[in-house]
């Protein structure tokens, strides 16, 4: 595995070589449709679930992956309107970020009615950073995938920096990952997070091949640990397009959390950047 300050000066030296040459390419074997995750514009979907729907189609992206707002799941409109808003703006509500709590059969029932595929867990359910608690989690992560299989629905997890802490120099992320079943629990693995906790996605794909058919695809300012613009953090986004097919990605959703200016402002740079490596 890379240490981190040599990850990192790799990363800076290949992004740097990017920008100056737009020309290079990532294999280009497998097809990829881009995804975006609605955190990226929680407050414009807050203000104006469709209105927003309608800008984020107009940039390219074919496929919404959802996030809990103060209007629930669906920003103030229900399943079926969201499902009927997507179809109309030819995208595909594939995804969606839910809590594992006491609403859970509402949550699946919902999701259902919406269309969507995939249900993920977006944190914790409950505290405690050990391995005991982390198999503890895993048994109810099998639990809950069991669960949406029996709606026709897949259960998932998505990490941020705190998983890849250490007990006994276990990394937790690794317990997570030995202890739950592959068919049942699908790993949403954010990017950014990972080269935050000073990870190596690649050592990751190589360690559990195929164990993540889902992708935060977010770069990453080291210094203030925020999200940026493609190309202006620590990412080597080129190689990582590079192994798509080794982490067994199948949905890949951008997402960005804080922005130089807006963000639509913001993902209509990152679009552009991912167009220049095809």
């Amino acid at each position: 595995m890379l240490s981190r300050r040599v990850f990192l000066l790799h990363s800076t030296i290949f992004t740097t070589g990017s920008i100056l040459l737009p020309s290079f390419t990532y294999a280009s074997d497998i097809k990829q449709h881009f995804g975006v995750q609605l955190y990226s514009f929680r407050n414009e979907m807050d203000k104006d679930a469709i209105g927003t729907l309608e800008q984020i189609a107009s940039l390219g992206f074919k496929e919404i992956e959802t996030a809990r707002s103060q209007k629930g799941h669906y920003y103030g409109l229900t399943p079926a309107e969201m499902k009927s808003v997507c179809k109309d703006l030819e995208m595909n509500l594939k995804s969606g970020h839910v809590h594992l709590d006491d609403k859970w059969q509402q949550t699946m029932e919902e999701a259902v009615e919406s269309g969507q595929e995939y249900l993920i867990c977006s944190s914790m359910p409950s505290n405690g950073q050990s391995v005991d608690n982390y198999k503890k989690v895993a048994e109810e992560f099998n639990k809950a995938g069991e669960a949406c299989k029996k709606f026709n629905l897949k259960f998932g997890y998505h990490n941020h920096e705190y998983e890849f802490e250490s007990e006994n120099n276990q990394v937790l992320y690794d317990v997570l990952l030995n202890n739950t079943e592959a068919d049942l629990v699908h790993m949403e693995l954010d990017l950014g997070w990972v080269i935050a906790a000073g990870k190596d996605p690649l050592d990751y794909f190589k360690k559990y091949p195929g164990r993540f058919p889902l992708w935060h695809l977010k770069d990453m300012d080291m210094d203030k640990k925020e999200s940026t613009e493609f190309g202006k953090g620590g990412l080597d986004i080129p190689t990582i397009m590079d192994h798509r097919k080794e982490s067994g990605v199948k949905h890949i959703f951008i997402e960005q959390e804080e922005y130089a200016n807006n963000p639509l402002d913001s993902m209509k740079h990152n679009m552009a950047f991912l167009k220049n490596l095809s």
